[in-house]
């Protein structure tokens, strides 16, 4: 632990706290600074001027990212008939209905993701006290519960980032690997980013975009300017 203590003092003192880093400096600096040597997974952090607590400012939502997040992702389909035939052929982990449910219930858990057709959200909701907790839960604001069975896969496939505000408004996402190139890292993190000022309720008054950072896994935060996004 006295080593790790030490490496990462090391990469905090290259990180000039005071500084607002343009995105792509940030991203540069990330992959400098890296000193763990697994491929951790990096991350953005944006403080929006947003109280979740109002329904209309609970900002959730995913976007597909241009260079992806660097994993395979593992997919359950709630579906059936020909639905259930387009997953198949999308290749997901398992495809089914009362039998995929039971298996979740007695504790199967060998995937990333679900998705669900609408017609079979009755079901679903039925183990929604085990997916729930594990953030599992299909969500037609996530863009998983949905008719579109082969895209919704696809997009997954490809990558998506999934977002929402804390109580304090913060918002955590996901935003590729440390193993990425900097501009890979720029471009999904932007991506993030663009969403969310999509995502801008009309009630929000001020500052929406308030603070941003980026970090990896085992790294020190990098603050970056959010005077660039705000519209």
């Amino acid at each position: 632990m006295a080593k790790s203590g030490k490496k990462y003092k090391a990469a905090f003192a290259k990180v000039d706290q005071e500084k607002l880093y343009t995105l792509g400096d940030a991203c540069s600096l990330l992959k400098e600074i890296k000193y763990s040597k697994s491929d951790e997974t990096v991350d953005i952090a944006v403080n929006l001027g947003v109280d979740p607590r109002h329904a209309d400012q609970a900002i959730r939502g995913a976007t597909s990212l241009p260079h992806g997040l660097g994993k395979t992702v593992r997919i359950v389909v709630f579906a059936k008939g020909d639905k259930a035939t387009e997953a198949q052929e999308a290749g997901v982990v398992e495809v089914g209905g009362d039998e995929l449910a039971k298996k979740i219930q007695d504790g199967w858990f060998e995937f990333d993701c679900v998705v669900a057709t609408p017609d079979m959200m009755g079901l679903v909701g039925r183990i929604g006290r085990v997916l729930g907790p594990r953030g599992l839960m299909p969500n037609p604001k996530l863009g998983t519960v949905t008719f579109d069975v082969a895209k919704t896969i696809q997009d997954l496939k490809s990558g998506r980032s999934e977002y929402r505000a804390e109580k304090a408004g913060v918002v955590h996402a996901p935003v590729g690997k440390v193993s990425f190139t900097a501009e890979q890292l720029a471009e999904n993190a932007k991506t993030v980013i663009d969403a969310l000022a999509r995502a801008k309720p009309s009630s929000v008054k001020g500052v929406y975009m308030k603070k941003i950072s980026i970090s990896s896994t085992m790294g020190p935060g990098i603050k970056v300017d959010p005077s660039v996004f705000r519209g």
